[in-house]
This record gives structure tokens, sequence and C-alpha cells, in this order.
């Protein structure tokens, strides 16, 4: 008997670049903002004026970059947020939905109404 090493199960994250998203837990909790950019390698996301770090440069100025402590957005885990629908406004899960001609939409799952233009 051979003993396979299995890797974890990947699941796509339904949350994209440009979403509306509300934080549910964590230090920023009960706050809004879009999600500036995803990083579906280690699940998490950056969420514009949230969780906010302080990160120390140092000045070069072959780049024109100043030194001193810069204010930014760190990640956030995915499971720590959730979408905004659109259209009851409400922060909602997210479902999928296969259209007549072929293509996959989310969907929300407290009105129904399509996520996607």
């Amino acid at each position: 008997m051979t003993l396979h090493h299995q890797r974890p199960e990947r699941h796509g994250i339904g949350i994209r670049k440009g979403d509306t998203v509300r934080i549910i837990a964590g230090k920023d909790s009960g706050k809004s903002g879009r999600v500036l950019s995803v990083n579906a390698k280690n699940n998490t996301l950056v969420v514009e004026h949230a969780s906010i770090i302080k990160r120390h440069t140092r000045p070069n100025p072959g780049k024109n970059i100043k030194g001193g402590i810069v204010e930014k957005e760190g990640g956030i885990n995915v499971s720590n947020v959730m979408i905004v629908c659109p259209s009851c406004s409400k922060h909602t899960r997210l479902g999928n939905n296969v259209l007549p001609d072929g293509s996959k939409v989310r969907i929300c799952r407290r009105c129904g109404t399509t996520l996607d233009k």
C-alpha cells in the first residue's frame, strides 16, 4: 500500500477586484470598502481604508522615494469579509447561476439579483 500526499483543496474566491465588501471580523469589523487587489494563493484581499499598517521605508533618491513611516492597506483573509449587494445594499453570501447562453454569473443569496454586469 502506497501513501499519496494529497494537496489541500483549493476553492475559488468569489470576490473580485472592484467589488464592495464589508468586514465582519477583526479590528476593522463593520467597515466597508472597495477591493483593491485579490491574492488567491494566500486567500487574502486588500480592502480600501481597512487594515491599515505602518511601513518603515528607507529613502531612495534614485526612485524618488521619500523615507519615513508610510501607512498603507494590509491584507485581510477572505473568510473575514462578505460582499455587499448593490441592489439590496446588504452584506450577503454569493451564489452562482448559469444563464441560458451558458455563462456563469454571481448572484446575491438575499435578493437573487445578479452581481455581474
